[in-house]
């Protein structure tokens, strides 16, 4: 009798916490993207708010991968649509350890080999524990209020429309300059 009082007093437990994670998950609101702070490669802060107006496309690289390459049409895309887009790079190590480099290192790497002059931030975390705020707000439908994601690879991108509306993410393997992106520019 008192294992079946037990089991009763879990279960209604189990329920009542269910409930509560049920109501507390349907109470999480969007967040403002603008609000999230974030640094640039050589340090500085970066104000989110004053891309206001202007779609940004984040992408997490790195300077050793297959997808590396795309460096180029990325820095072509930013100097083709800036007057309506912002290309913001996001150094990033966590896939197959291809962005070991110091900031100084991925900012020469860059300049040096795809003459690179749109905004890079700080080597940051996509995912895991440690996972950026920004990232968290890009991969999560409870913050972003669009959809959910996770992050497959380096170059995956995710565009953002000009008031801080998650548009769509687009995988590694999606040009910078495909027609899948640039309709949407």
């Amino acid at each position: 009798m008192k294992a079946l009082k037990i089991t009763a007093i879990l279960l209604i437990s189990a329920a009542l916490f269910q409930s509560c994670s049920q109501e507390k998950k349907n109470n999480i609101k969007p967040t403002n993207m603008y609000d999230i702070k974030i640094n640039s490669l050589t340090g500085e802060k970066i104000d989110l708010n004053q891309f206001k107006g202007k779609k940004i496309l984040f992408v997490n690289v790195a300077s050793e991968c297959g997808f590396t390459p795309q460096y180029k049409d990325l820095q072509k895309l930013h100097e083709t649509y800036k007057d309506k887009l912002v290309v913001i790079g996001l150094p990033c190590n966590q896939f197959g350890g291809q962005e070991s480099g110091t900031s100084p290192q991925i900012k020469s790497f860059c300049e040096k080999n795809y003459g690179v002059n749109f905004l890079m931030t700080e080597k940051i975390d996509v995912k895991g524990e440690k996972q950026h705020p920004l990232y968290a707000w890009l991969t999560q439908k409870e913050m972003n209020g669009v959809m959910s994601s996770s992050v497959k690879w380096n170059f995956q991108k995710y565009l953002v429309d000009e008031n801080g509306k998650l548009i769509d993410v687009f995988y590694s393997i999606t040009e910078p300059l495909s027609d899948k992106i640039v309709k949407l520019l």
